[in-house]
C-alpha cells in the first residue's frame, strides 16, 4: 500500500476509494510481478476499449447500420453459443447520430431485466418497420432524408413507446448522442457519464434520440430535472460521424478508462449508412439546397473517417473497421415506390448489396479504395475480435481491467465534468 499511501489517498469518497484500489492493483502487479496464471490479451497489454459507432441516416435512413449490427450480433451469437448475447455484451461505448442515435438507444438502453431494451433484430425490424415515418419526400435521389417527421407528432408517439421514461442514467454502457444546441451555437453530446456526474445532464432517452433526429424544426427540450433546457437540431447536422467524439471521450476519460492511452488501446468499429449517389443527383444540385447540405454531411464524415484511419497510423487494419457502401448502388427506385411492404423489401435489400460490397478502406494521404474483403467478412473478422477480447476479460479477474463504468455519483452542477471530459462541447444554457 505504499504507493497509495504516498500520493496520500484514502476511501473516504467514491473517486479516493476508486484511485485507491487501481493504485493497490498497480502496486501489487508491479512489485510482485504478473499472475502467470494469467493469460495477456490477444494483442497484448491490458486490453482493449471496444467503441461502436454509428452514423446519421444517410441514403438507407439508418438501414445499412442496423442491418450490419444485427450481422454483427448473429455472428456473436454464432461463435459463443450464448441465444442471450447482445452487443452491449461485447461494447464499452457507443455513439450514434441521428438514425444511429436512436438504434445505439435502442440496443444500450437497460429494460426491467437487466438486459437490453431490444436486440439488433429487433432494432433491425422497427426501423424497416417504420419506414413510412421515414421523409420520402426528397427529390434528389436518395440525397437527404429527415430520419422521422417530427412534426406530426409520429416520431414523438414512438420514442415514448420505445424508451417511456428512462434516461441517460438507465443505460448500460457509455453512450455518446449528439444534437447541435441553438442556444449555444455549438454541438453537444448527452453523455451517459456527465448524467452521472452532474445535475442537470440527464435526460429522458426519448427526448435525446428526438433532439438527435430533429431535423424538421428545432426542439425545445429540458433535463430530467428541469433544470437545464436546449434548442436542439439534429445530430445529422452537427456531427454526422461521432467516431472521433467517442474516441476523445475514452481517451480524456481516465476515472472509467484509466489503462487507455492511446489509439493502440482501443478498437473501434464505425458504422456508415450509405453515401449520396453522385451521378444519379448530379442534375439536382441547383434546385435542391438539400443536396448540398448532403454534401457537407457525407464530407463531414468522410473527413473524419480519413482522420481517424490517419490517427491509427499502422493499427488502422486492426483496430479500426469502417463499414460503409461505396456508391454503387442506388436507392432512387426506392423513393419512388409507394407500397409500403414492397418499400420495405427493396430497402433492405439496398442494405443486403451493400453489406455484400468490397469494403471501403481510407489510405493514408491518398483518399479511399476498395479492399479485398466485403462489408461481411470485415464484420465476421471483427466479431471474433471482440470474443477473444470478453473471453480475456472473463478469465483474467485479477489484472486490472480496462474499463471501470460508474453507475452512482451526483455532483454539484458548478462542478466541471471529471471523466467526461471533452464530451460536452457546449454548456447547456440555463433555465
Amino acid at each position: 500500500m505504499a504507493a497509495a499511501s504516498m500520493l496520500g489517498l484514502n476511501d473516504s469518497t467514491g473517486d479516493d476509494k476508486l484511485a485507491f484500489e487501481i493504485f493497490s492493483i498497480l502496486e501489487n502487479k508491479f512489485l510482485f510481478g504478473p499472475n502467470p496464471s494469467s493469460p495477456s490479451t490477444p494483442g497484448g497489454g491490458n486490453g482493449k476499449v471496444r467503441i461502436l459507432s454509428i452514423d446519421a441516416g444517410g441514403s438507407t435512413h439508418g438501414l445499412l447500420a442496423a442491418k450490419s449490427l444485427a450481422h454483427l450480433e448473429a455472428t456473436l451469437i454464432r461463435h459463443t453459443g450464448n441465444l442471450h448475447a447482445r452487443l452491449a455484451d461485447f461494447f464499452d461505448v457507443v455513439a450514434g447520430a441521428g438514425a444511429g442515435g436512436v438504434l445505439a438507444g435502442m440496443l444500450f438502453t437497460r429494460a426491467r431485466d437487466g438486459r437490453p431494451l431490444f436486440s439488433a433484430e429487433e432494432a433491425l425490424e422497427f426501423m424497416l418497420n417504420n419506414s413510412r415515418k421515414l421523409s420520402g419526400t426528397c427529390s434528389t435521389g436518395g440525397l437527404v432524408r429527415r430520419v422521422f417527421r417530427s412534426s406530426n407528432g409520429s416520431a414523438d408517439g414512438l420514442l415514448e413507446k420505445l424508451f417511456g421514461d428512462l434516461t441517460l442514467k438507465d443505460t448500460l454502457k457509455a453512450v455518446l448522442i449528439p444534437c447541435y444546441d441553438l442556444g449555444t451555437g455549438a454541438p453537444f453530446l448527452f453523455s451517459r457519464a456527465d448524467a452521472l456526474e452532474m445535475d442537470g445532464c440527464d435526460f429522458r432517452m426519448a427526448d435525446v434520440c428526438r433532439a438527435t433526429i430533429a431535423n424538421s424544426k428545432a426542439l425545445e427540450m429540458r433535463s430530467n430535472d428541469g433544470r437545464k433546457k436546449i434548442s436542439a437540431v439534429g445530430g445529422g447536422v452537427a456531427m454526422s460521424n461521432p467516431t472521433a467524439a467517442a474516441i476523445t471521450h475514452v481517451l480524456n476519460n481516465k476515472l472509467e478508462f484509466p489503462l487507455c492511452r492511446g489509439v493502440e488501446d482501443v478498437v473501434v468499429v464505425s458504422l456508415g449508412n450509405g453515401e449520396m449517389d453522385c451521378a444519379a443527383a448530379s442534375g439536382n444540385y441547383k434546385s435542391s439546397p438539400a443536396a448540398y447540405l448532403s454534401i457537407a454531411g457525407d464530407g463531414a464524415s468522410d473527413m473524419v473517417d480519413q482522420a481517424v484511419s490517419m490517427a491509427f497510423g499502422e493499427s488502422r487494419c486492426s483496430n479500426y473497421v469502417r463499414i460503409q457502401g461505396n456508391n454503387g448502388i442506388s436507392s432512387t427506385s426506392v423513393n419512388n415506390n409507394n407500397k409500403n411492404k414492397k418499400k420495405k423489401k427493396n430497402l433492405e435489400s439496398v442494405a443486403d448489396q451493400m453489406l455484400g460490397q468490397k469494403n471501403v478502406e481510407s489510405v493514408l494521404f491518398k483518399g479511399k479504395k476498395l479492399g479485398e474483403r466485403s462489408n461481411v467478412e470485415k464484420l465476421n473478422e471483427i466479431g471474433k475480435e471482440l470474443i477473444k477480447e470478453q473471453q480475456w476479460r472473463n478469465s483474467s479477474g485479477c489484472v486490472l481491467p480496462p474499463v471501470i463504468l460508474k453507475h452512482s455519483s451526483t455532483t454539484s452542477l458548478d462542478s466541471p465534468p471529471r471523466s467526461s471530459s471533452a464530451t460536452t462541447l457546449s454548456t447547456v444554457s440555463s433555465a
